[in-house]
């Protein structure tokens, strides 16, 4: 008994001294509880003695002079001091104690208002949250009548009102004088004098205040300091307090109830808003009763608000295990409203017990459930399903007596032949006036053969209204007497407006897709035949100053577009060799034209003496005074000197070369080069590479290493496996790297120059 009762002196002083830090700090419990352990482990004392240094520490409280008027602090019965004289540490303590309980933004406003309405008279307490569009919405609140709660649950982003103002300032209003106020600020409250003082604070997590903490009091006059110091304190408390919640602020479904049931009020019928409660595995063990319409009742006779607050299995205890619980579960799962099939129920009406149909309906909203209970009549259920299928279809009944000559309408009828409803129905035999002249013959026709013969007909026409023309169709049929005549006619007319649009629509877009498709195709052809005209293929390898070289060109298979690839491979008048490979920015003819000026003008500047790195500078100059001035494009220059064995070569933004050597693969380190079309001023560099008897360079562009989803190191990792694998020997061909490669669909052209030294020729060195 002594250390149950010195452990629960050691409660009541930690739950204190965390309340302190949690008031100063705007810290969590938890974290206010960490805080303190660590402060005692530092200085190696107890967790009790570190709790008292705490409250010991505590600034004292700046208490207003005692007035002459103002009578001495008096005790009540048990001793204990009136309210206004309770230390703060020990009032802080007592909320932080039970703010710890709390689950909710409700919860924590009625805890907040239990306790503010003995230390400062508040009558009402509301938290409201800024809204990601700089709105205002109602989190929670207590004291507070639920109507009135739901016409200020969200307020516009104006300055006019006093917790939009403390949060933007990040400072408390304190709203002491009416008059004054009601001036400056709109005044919640019907009418605003239920409030005679007010206080706004903001709670601060951080940096900044998303959340406003507002106390009302009927009582008028000012705030103490020490009324004010305590609210200060007290939304430290909250701005903790509401940070440790699983979810955010007003996400839990009980948020929802105030809401709920200011809307049920109003409703007919039997509803109810269910909250699940979990137990501790997270499975449903219950439902708590959040909101109920008057009509509502449970098997105890109790009644909308009546029921508010109780579990279902209290109220509905045969619900449990039922195929009713199990689609309540199935509706928090998956999001779907449940409809339970239809079954009888014995209901007392007047002391006369009367049997009737029900179905029970579960539709999510929130993390809660809607259960609605609707009683069918069967006369005015079926009614109601075909005013539906009319509503739905777009169509609507009619018929007509040919004997009487009684005629009735369904009230869609009128809107589907654009006439007033109410008004007197068309004879049967007048109908065709309705329809355009054009259409009114075979109506006319098919209504003559059904009348005289009872042939049945579906009969489509159109009709103008001031909204335009409508395409409707008609169905009808005769019911005959027993020598045959028709004496009855009866069918609907429907509107196919909307469906004949898309037709119509659908028809024009696949006209001009159609179309589009041709156009690309002829200048996919086109540029097909310029492509191949200009980039003639070689058939077999060819010797190039004593180097054997393959190329490999393929097309990309997606798209109807060619690409703007190329490559050349040729012998330059002092027996040097000149490789290029380069890729144009985009596809078909322009690309195709951007490429041969590139190909014949590299060439060209190449042949009459350029330097690698000044037929670079030129080709970049080339395309940014083209028609275009958008084109770019990438390339590598390379120079082979037989005489000394040495590749030279350059690069403009294009992937590096890959270099083959005594069964080691590796990519050449590219020397500076912006792509070409980029900028004006670009700076291009050369370097010189020593080939080796044996030696392989391949030289590609990026539609052989490029995959949609991946990065470029991807794919170089990839080609350094495949030639590892496919490409290191002198007898392997270009043909059966590229196999290995492009496996899928490919996406973008390819072009390879695969280059090899003859093993004859004497070894060199590395330049």
């Amino acid at each position: 008994m002594e250390r149950l009762r010195d452990l629960a002196a050691t409660s009541a002083v930690l739950e204190r001294a965390k309340g302190v830090l949690m008031a100063l700090t705007g810290c969590t419990p938890d974290e206010a509880h960490e805080e303190l352990a660590r402060r005692a482990k530092d200085g190696n004392r107890t967790l009790l003695e570190q709790c008292w240094l705490t409250l010991g520490a505590l600034p004292p409280l700046e208490r207003p002079a005692a007035t002459p008027a103002a009578p001495p602090a008096e005790a009540d019965a048990s001793g204990t001091p009136a309210a206004g004289t309770t230390d703060l540490a020990e009032v802080l303590g007592h909320i932080a104690r039970d703010l710890v309980r709390v689950g909710s933004p409700h919860e924590l406003a009625g805890c907040l208002l239990e306790h503010l309405a003995h230390e400062i008279d508040g009558d009402a307490v509301m938290l409201y949250e800024r809204l990601p569009e700089g709105g205002l919405g109602l989190m929670a609140y207590a004291g507070l009548d639920p109507t009135l709660a739901a016409q200020w649950r969200q307020v516009p982003p104006v300055s006019s009102v006093a917790a939009m103002d403390a949060l933007r300032s990040g400072e408390p209003r304190w709203l002491e004088d009416l008059t004054a106020d009601r001036t400056r600020y709109l005044l919640i409250g019907d009418p605003p004098e239920r409030w005679a003082s007010r206080a706004w604070l903001p709670l601060r997590a951080g940096e900044s205040a998303h959340i406003a903490l507002g106390v009302l009091r009927r009582r008028s006059g000012p705030f103490a300091p020490r009324e004010r110091e305590l609210l200060r304190a007290v939304s430290r408390l909250c701005a903790g307090r509401l940070r440790a919640f699983d979810g955010p602020p007003g996400g839990t479904p009980g948020d929802l109830s105030p809401t709920v049931q200011a809307v049920f009020d109003a409703l007919p019928g039997a509803a109810t808003f269910l909250t699940p409660l979990r137990g501790a595995s997270g499975e449903v063990e219950d439902y708590r009763i959040d909101a109920a319409t008057p009509e509502a009742v449970d098997v105890f006779g109790r009644t909308g608000r009546d029921m508010v607050g109780s579990h279902i299995l209290e109220s509905y205890p045969s619900v449990a295990g039922e195929p009713l619980w199990q689609g309540y579960l199935r509706a928090l799962e998956t999001g779907v409203p449940f409809e339970g099939e239809p079954f009888a129920y014995q209901d007392v009406i007047g002391d006369v017990p009367v049997t009737a149909t029900y179905t029970v309906r579960a539709a999510p909203l929130g993390e809660g459930l809607v259960v609605t209970w609707l009683r069918h009549d069967p006369v005015d259920r079926q009614e109601q399903r075909l005013a539906d299928v009319q509503r739905l279809g777009n169509l609507g009944w009619a018929n007509w007596n040919l004997i009487t000559q009684e005629i009735s309408w369904a009230a869609q009828t009128y809107a589907v032949l654009g006439l007033v409803p109410g008004q007197e129905p068309v004879r049967l035999e007048r109908l065709p006036d309705l329809a355009l002249p054009e259409d009114t013959g075979p109506l006319a026709h098919a209504i003559a053969e059904l009348v005289s013969r009872g042939r049945a007909f579906n009969v489509p026409f159109r009709i103008d209204t001031p909204a335009g023309v409508r395409h409707l169709r008609m169905v009808a049929e005769a019911v005959t007497a027993p020598d045959g005549t028709p004496v009855e006619v009866h069918g609907f007319v429907q509107d196919l407006t909307a469906q004949r649009s898309a037709e119509l629509a659908l028809v024009e877009s696949e006209r001009a897709m159609l179309l589009q498709r041709g156009i690309l195709q002829a200048e996919r052809a086109l540029a097909a035949r310029l492509q191949h005209a200009l980039l003639p293929l070689p058939s077999k390898p060819v010797e190039l100053a004593g180097l054997r070289v393959e190329v490999a060109y393929l097309p990309a298979q997606a798209g109807i577009h060619v690409g703007g690839d190329w490559f050349s491979a040729i012998e330059l008048a002092d027996c040097e060799a000149l490789f290029v490979v380069g890729d144009v920015a985009g596809h078909g003819i322009d690309a195709v034209a951007t490429m041969a000026q590139l190909r014949f003008t590299a060439k060209g500047m190449v042949s009459t003496g350029s330097s690698l790195t000044g037929a670079l500078a030129r080709l970049n100059q080339l395309l940014l005074h083209s028609r275009d001035g958008q084109i770019t494009a990438t390339m590598v220059l390379a120079r082979y000197d037989p005489d000394r064995h040495v590749l030279a070569w350059a690069q403009a933004g294009h992937p590096p070369p890959m270099l083959v050597r005594r069964g080691e693969v590796r990519f050449l380190d590219r020397p500076g080069g912006m792509l070409l079309g980029a900028t004006s001023s670009p700076a291009y560099e050369s370097r010189e590479l020593r080939l080796e008897p044996g030696d392989r360079l391949l030289l590609y562009t990026d539609g052989l290493v490029e995959r949609p989803g991946e990065g470029l190191d991807a794919g170089f990792a990839r080609l350094s496996e495949a030639v590892r694998a496919h490409g290191s020997g002198d007898s392997d061909s270009l043909e059966a790297l590229l196999a290995s490669m492009i496996a899928e669909e490919r996406r973008d052209d390819v072009c390879v120059l695969d280059i090899r030294v003859p093993l004859e020729e004497e070894p060199g060195a590395d330049g």
